[in-house]
């Protein structure tokens, strides 16, 4: 009988000599631990840990997993009810809390450097049919990126991470973990910070701040993730971490990888780490994800956004001054539906907090030539291979897989539609025209409002996030306490 990778489709002579290798690693390392770990709705690592011993097997044959999983808010609640009849009934397959299969890469063996003696392989879930899990957010961006393939092109994406990193204190982590002070979510742990802000870039600063930057840096470095710099941002306990330009779908895999694997390494050291765009002190700068991106020749990895000479009667403020008209048209797209592709780029109720004027962070629809206050900043200049739109929409709480994807469809609708871009802002807290959406609530309808997007991801898709952001807003709306809830919802756990 066939193993069930094989049955799925995706067991072949390169996957079984890949599994072999995995394997013989184990044995030789004395990993005594494997984490078979998955990437949710949210961006967060979820899985099983098995003993080395039965990890070759778990590979051929799939781990299993509860099908709630991919049906939490983001406080780990179930947002359909799946032992009433007719609960589940968009959602085939998902009914009385059945089990889904996870099934590892083997070639995404990694041991942990902060974990003795555990290793980590990244999944994906399949129904037990062995048809795939289409409400898996890595799969939506597979399937953006084929689209994108048959067209000739592949995408390349560089990640620039800010987030906040804080001692815990003495009583902090004491009082996360008192049981009489247990509740749903818990409480964060207690902190200081690691260096006082509003010093940007401040040396003396990254001098205090350097033994969390040294965990940080050689977590990334030990699991391979191309790092290219640590730096000191402006607010309080505010870092970034930029990495080097791959294909998208490695590229969110490392995002991934990175936020989870940094929050366990630093705690075990006594520091929390936040991925949360506004963490809840009163004087702090938001965390901002800015995503770079370009689209590439599949067959010669040529730059398709960039130009040799400027367009032709063109003037600096123009797409085409810089971008090829391929890259104008994909531009076109993004702006075409940057209030679509908001709440996938900024997907919690804190995120939007963020876009306010003349804070390095976008307010309305625009786009600008290296300009840090416009949405789309076009970076490169006539004959440079690193020609490139950095969307700064993203908060760096976002499921990369998500916020990958929603640039796709927007720009390949873009392409197809051959969109102009209007010119160049000068101005970007000006009187635009068109907003960015302030609250999760605009984005959300913002979302489902946008046929284009809509069809891209798939009717049942956008119904499906609708649902389970909409069980995040609604508890936000009861709660007593909103900015207590957002401490437990969202600093203690993203």
């Amino acid at each position: 009988m066939s193993c069930f990778a094989a049955q799925c489709g995706i067991h072949d002579e390169t996957r079984q000599s890949a599994l072999d290798r995995t394997a013989q690693l184990i044995d030789a390392s004395g990993v005594e631990l494997v984490r078979f770990a998955w990437c949710d709705l949210h961006g967060n690592l979820r899985g099983k840990t098995l003993v080395a011993s039965a990890a070759a097997a778990a590979m051929r044959d799939g781990v299993g997993m509860v099908s709630t999983l991919l049906l939490k808010d983001s406080s780990d609640r179930t947002a359909y009810k799946v032992f009433e009849a007719g609960g589940t009934a968009a959602l085939p397959g998902f009914e009385f809390a059945g089990n889904l299969l996870l099934l590892a890469d083997p070639a995404s063996f990694r041991q942990l450097p902060w974990a003795p003696a555990t290793a980590w392989l990244q999944c994906q879930p399949w129904m037990q049919d062995a048809s795939p899990v289409a409400l898996d957010t890595r799969r939506i961006l597979q399937r953006a990126l084929a689209q994108l393939a048959e067209a000739g092109y592949g995408m390349k994406c560089g990640l620039e991470i800010e987030f906040h990193i804080y001692r815990i204190t003495g009583d902090g982590a004491h009082d996360q973990l008192d049981p009489d002070k247990a509740s749903w979510p818990g409480l964060p742990p207690g902190v200081a910070l690691i260096h006082p802000g509003y010093s940007l870039l401040s040396e003396n600063w990254a001098d205090m701040a350097d033994e969390p930057l040294r965990i940080v840096q050689r977590t990334a470095q030990a699991l391979g993730l191309p790092l290219l710099s640590l730096e000191i941002e402006l607010g309080p306990s505010q870092v970034e971490a930029v990495f080097e330009a791959t294909d998208a779908l490695l590229a969110a895999d490392n995002m991934v990888l990175f936020r989870s694997a940094v929050k366990q390494a630093l705690r075990r050291a006594g520091y929390h780490a936040t991925f949360m765009c506004r963490p809840p002190f009163p004087d702090i700068m938001s965390s901002g994800w800015h995503l770079h991106q370009s689209l590439v020749d599949l067959s010669t990895g040529a730059n398709l956004f960039q130009r040799e000479t400027p367009a032709p009667g063109t003037q600096a403020s123009d797409a085409q001054h810089t971008l090829s008209a391929l890259g104008e048209h994909y531009l076109a797209g993004l702006l075409a539906h940057a209030q679509g592709t908001a709440v996938l780029c900024t997907p919690t109720i804190n995120g939007f907090g963020r876009f306010r004027p003349n804070a390095l962070a976008p307010q309305s629809v625009l786009w600008g030539r290296d300009n840090r206050g416009a949405m789309l900043r076009v970076l490169g200049q006539c004959g440079d291979s690193a020609t490139r739109i950095e969307n700064r929409l993203g908060e760096p709480a976002a499921n990369p897989y998500l916020y990958m994807a929603s640039q796709i469809h927007a720009g390949l609708d873009g392409i197809r539609r051959q969109l102009k871009a209007p010119p160049a802002t000068d101005a970007p807290y000006g009187q635009a025209s068109e907003k960015i959406p302030t609250q999760l609530g605009d984005a959300l309808r913002a979302l489902q409002a946008d046929t284009v997007l809509t069809q891209a991801f798939g009717k049942d898709f956008i119904d499906y996030f609708q649902r389970i952001k909409q069980s995040e807003l609604d508890r936000h709306e009861q709660a007593a306490d909103k900015d207590d809830w957002q401490r437990r919802e969202y600093f203690s756990r993203i």
